[in-house]
């Protein structure tokens, strides 16, 4: 052939360019608001010709040399540190790093969340509903729940990572051959992604609909 199709690009390829451009606004090369533009356009490219431009004007990337080991120093710790201290202390204390924790990740994972395509679901639920033909589809959650509702007779491939969270994905994943792909990206934290068929979702709201009939 003189002129061969573009090969398409997968999520690595994405996973890349975002990656160099979230450091390009760590380093203030971009603002935020280019940086989320710049993402949905990445997360949205189908060949390498699509992520060229989107790291063009940035400088080359060099890898950043790893910081030097700090000289190890000694530490007296008060007497109430150790195991001999008050329960009370000790609680308060493995609770502030728990809270440390949660917010360290969610900082992690929030640009991610809330460059998804079809939107992110943020302390609440969220649904989003997949047209027939679509099939790539990029979602998000923190602190909540996200249900992606694909048609009837596809066959979902899922991705992506959600930490302290999981994405379920039982009949829509089931192999069918000959059936339309649709790829689902789900990224967050402390969170549920569900992928259901359009009949799984109806037999799910049938069933909240006959539990809400009976607390009444």
């Amino acid at each position: 052939m003189e002129n061969p199709p573009e090969p398409r690009i997968g999520d690595r390829e994405r996973r890349e360019v975002d990656e160099r451009l979230r450091r390009a606004h760590d380093d203030g090369m971009i603002t935020l608001s280019e940086y989320d533009e710049r993402a949905q356009a990445c997360y949205a490219a189908r060949y390498r010709s699509d992520l060229m431009p989107l790291t063009a004007d940035l400088p080359d990337d060099e890898p950043r040399p790893a910081p030097a080991p700090e000289p190890e120093t000694a530490v007296v710790e008060p007497a109430w540190h150790s195991d001999t201290r008050p329960p009370e202390r000790r609680s308060r204390r493995g609770h502030g790093v728990l809270i440390a924790v949660v917010i360290g990740v969610a900082a992690i994972v929030a640009p991610g969340v809330f460059s998804a395509g079809q939107g992110a679901a943020v302390f609440g639920s969220r649904v989003v509903q997949v047209a027939p033909g679509e099939s790539d589809v990029s979602v998000g959650v923190l602190f909540g729940s996200t249900k992606v509702v694909v048609p009837d007779g596809t066959q979902v491939t899922t991705s992506g990572t959600t930490i302290f969270g999981s994405t379920d994905c039982d009949t829509a994943c089931t192999p069918r051959p000959g059936a339309p792909q649709v790829q689902v990206t789900g990224r967050g934290a402390f969170g549920s992604i569900d992928v259901l068929t359009a009949t799984e979702a109806a037999q799910d709201q049938d069933r909240r609909d006959r539990d809400d009939d009976g607390d009444g």
